[in-house]
């Protein structure tokens, strides 16, 4: 499918990436523009065009098209190997797992924003550290031990095939700067064949390649009879045209190959401005209350994770849900980066099977950072799914200068888990705690395993924690927590590499800051009986979750069918903090739709460029974008282009 970028993911699937996301997610422009800022913008530019260049070339290299998939481990190696990486097999299996059956030209932008080439002296320092005498040279044997020993082992034809290449090995030797200087220079030698030849082939030319769309998941087959869509739209919001300002595009334009295009244009107030509808669970204090907590987490390719929960419902009654971030820090003064992450409840009725749910409404009243929905339920078993746009929580690179220590040793040489791992091990606690009752239970731990390590603990593993660590009624207490760390810690006399892989997992950096998590909590309110909530699933979106969300988006949206081809519409939703929009293929064959942001002002997208594409299969439908104000303190101008290409 065609693509431009890769930003960061919301949990419908791959919501949108190249120089990096978080230098590229604002869609603000500005009428005056200093020079300085021109001259960046236009280097910025230029830079996003050259990785999109180089990435089109390795895949037309391998492929026909950009819109074909690549359908194999072999093949996503052959067209890494010519962007001028060398996937390791690990490498590979990161991407292509047990469940992967295709990978798009999306897919592969985002994999090459990951798997950056390692510079030369990086490599350099690398062989540095083998090469402790610093004589510039490895002596095969050494090589071959370390090669065939240390992590993703190598076979010895593999490590011979290196050592037996005379440019760079003499007298049993490995020459690591001759090895680094032609390993740069192969790498660059490929990656400009490939551009040579995309720019000598004038019929791939021709070919337009875009932005990332949504993975298949994203996609929803529609029923048979579809009713037509509304075009009229209920919002407290002016429509207004802009004229925006003449700016070089971040892509080549691709207006001349377009046949039928909407403009939709949305202006929203600031949030101080912003007539909200607030939701005030004070004025239920006599209401039955259930409540559980729980987390996003952001995955390695900006998959948004997040528990999901069963409601049950004893009896028709009037109910308030609500959901918010959570703000876990005990001591005043330290702020929670996350609490400005936008947090939605979708509440489906499970009918016969789970598989079989239907859609009854969603959290979309604000309250400061809070959402929320009122109404009646009827009596049943009800599905609550939270969700992020991934505006907000996304991959961001941050200079960490030291760090953090996890342990030390203590005056009698007793290892101890420092201050500050200490005070991060109790937000752990504070979040995976579901139930806030200051205890874990058996499934309130497993999810902490299962998020961290992948497998569960049994009760007879459960057994032996409670011989071996604090509990209260079967539950671990925090200070048993503390305990099982450090118990982690001492089975690898003092090593915290184990430590810092479960922080990883939890959304933490090597400075110790939660920055790819997001901790919430639910709240449920029933005026007549007394709900209940549990939390069943860590998982990323679902398929259930996408079609909530497209059909959320089509139900309360404006629809604008494309001028000169009805079968494509577009709706577009707007509520108090986001703008969503949804593309509906009614036609009998695929789309590539054109969406532009350009003209759009103080705007932050889950795609995270301005310019992208999306590929609509037949008779379905899929997210185009999320979009939040860059800063909720000022006004933002929502103004977006999809175009259908020829």
């Amino acid at each position: 499918m065609e693509v431009w970028d890769r930003g960061g993911k919301g949990q419908c699937g791959s919501d949108g990436m190249a120089s990096s996301p978080e230098d590229n997610a604002s869609l603000s422009s500005e009428k005056v523009m200093h020079p300085e800022s021109s001259q960046a913008r236009k280097s910025q530019h230029a830079e996003e065009a050259a990785f999109y260049m180089n990435c089109r070339a390795a895949y037309l290299a391998v492929l026909k098209s950009s819109l074909e998939n690549i359908k194999s481990k072999e093949q996503l190696r052959l067209v890494l190997q010519q962007a001028g990486r060398n996937p390791s097999q690990k490498t590979v299996n990161k991407y292509w797992t047990s469940q992967t059956t295709t990978l798009n030209f999306d897919d592969f932008c985002t994999i090459l924003k990951e798997e950056k080439p390692a510079t030369k002296n990086e490599l350099l320092e690398a062989f540095g550290k083998i090469d402790k005498d610093k004589t510039g040279y490895i002596l095969h044997d050494e090589l071959y031990r370390i090669l065939t020993t240390r992590g993703e082992k190598m076979t010895e034809d593999e490590v011979n095939a290196i050592t037996e290449q005379a440019d760079f090995n003499c007298g049993g030797k490995l020459d690591y700067n001759k090895f680094c200087d032609l390993y740069v220079t192969t790498r660059e030698q490929c990656c400009k064949s490939a551009r040579e030849r995309l720019e000598l082939d004038s019929r791939l030319k021709q070919l337009q390649f875009g932005n990332q769309t949504e993975p298949s998941s994203e996609e929803i087959t529609l029923p048979v009879s579809k009713p037509s869509p509304r075009v009229s739209r209920k919002t407290d919001h002016k429509l207004a045209a802009t004229k925006g300002d003449s700016r070089t595009p971040s892509r080549p334009s691709s207006a001349q190959s377009c046949k039928a295009s909407i403009s939709t244009t949305i202006s929203m107030a600031a949030r101080s401005n912003r007539n909200a509808k607030l939701i005030e669970p004070d004025t239920m204090k006599e209401w039955h209350c259930a409540q559980s907590k729980g987390c996003f987490y952001l995955e390695e390719d900006g998959e948004i994770v997040s528990h999901k929960y069963r409601l049950h419902v004893p009896q028709r009654s009037t109910m308030c849900i609500t959901i918010k971030p959570l703000n876990i820090h005990q001591e005043e003064g330290i702020s929670c980066h996350w609490l400005s992450v936008d947090t939605a409840l979708y509440i489906l009725k499970e009918n016969e099977t789970q598989e079989n749910l239907q859609l009854v409404s969603f959290t979309e009243q604000q309250n400061q950072e809070m959402s929320g929905w009122k109404g009646e339920l009827g009596s049943g078993v009800y599905w609550l799914l939270p969700f992020t746009t991934g505006c907000r929580l996304k991959k961001v690179k941050t200079q960490i200068t030291e760090e953090a220590e996890l342990v030390y040793r203590d005056e009698d040489g007793e290892l101890a888990l420092t201050p500050e791992f200490r005070a991060a091990l109790l937000d752990i606690f504070e979040t995976i705690d579901l139930d806030g009752n200051g205890l874990l239970c058996l499934e309130e731990y497993n999810f902490f395993e299962l998020r961290t390590s992948g497998e569960k603990c049994d009760e007879e593993a459960w057994a032996v924690c409670k011989e071996n660590f604090d509990m209260r009624r079967n539950e671990l207490t925090r200070q048993g927590f503390m305990d099982l760390n450090l118990m982690e810690a001492n089975d690898r006399e003092g090593d915290p590499s184990d430590l810092w892989v479960t922080l990883l997992s939890l959304g933490y950096n090597k400075a110790l800051e939660m920055t790819e998590a997001c901790p919430f909590v639910v709240d449920i309110y029933a005026e007549k009986c007394k709900p209940r909530i549990k939390a069943m699933y860590l998982e990323a979106g679902s398929s259930q979750l996408n079609r909530a969300v497209c059909k959320s988006v089509v139900r309360k949206g404006e629809a604008k069918a494309l001028d000169g081809c009805e079968n494509v519409i577009v709706y577009t939703y707007s509520t108090g903090g986001r703008i969503t929009s949804v593309i509906e293929n009614k036609s009998e064959n695929k789309v590539i739709i054109h969406v532009n942001n350009e003209q759009s002002k103080n705007c932050l997208s889950n795609r995270g460029l301005t310019v992208f594409a999306v590929e609509v299969a037949p008779k379905s439908m899929m997210v185009s974008q999320h979009v939040m104000p860059l800063n909720e303190q000022e006004e933002w101008l929502y103004n977006c282009v999809h175009s259908l290409a020829s």
